[in-house]
């Protein structure tokens, strides 16, 4: 093919399966003739899924072995997470609960207001669109989270 019919092609695709596609799944002819020509030194190759199950560890990594910890499911992302996630917020910093990621219980009232503001702000801004759940829900948080930094700051 000269390079102008190239051109005009646009691109090529080529089938870098090793395997047919037919019920045998045998070794294309073609894969055949490469896998004899790339061997790979004996410490390159890579373990087999199945050996590496079977307890090779990966550096840094205790008993368990290659099992690795499935994280926890989180819950649906809805209005009510979220201002629930937002009213954990304001908790953590008016130093009522402590931070889950060191610990422990710092206030910073700052910080505590402008969420509590953008509560207010988000209740503002979605009066009228919310469900009346969502509604006595952002009201009673508001409620209780201005309470709580009142108490606080004094």
């Amino acid at each position: 093919m000269s390079e102008e019919e190239k051109k005009d092609k646009g691109f090529t695709v080529s089938d870098r399966r090793r395997f047919s596609v037919s019920e045998s799944g045998e070794a294309r002819e073609e894969s055949k003739a490469a896998e004899g020509e790339s061997e790979k030194p004996e410490e390159a190759r890579e373990t087999p899924p199945e050996k590496a199950e079977a307890g090779a560890k990966a550096p840094g990594q205790g008993e368990e072995g290659a099992k690795r910890e499935e994280p926890a499911a989180l819950p649906e992302i809805d209005f009510s997470t979220f201002v629930v996630s937002l009213s954990s917020s304001v908790l953590i910093h008016l130093g009522v609960v402590a931070d889950p990621t060191t610990g422990q219980q710092k206030k910073d009232l700052a910080i505590a207001k402008q969420t509590i503001d953008m509560l207010g702000m988000l209740q503002a801004k979605t009066r009228g669109n919310l469900t009346k759940e969502e509604d006595q829900l952002l009201e009673s948080m508001l409620y209780d989270l201005r309470m709580r930094y009142v108490a606080e700051s004094k």
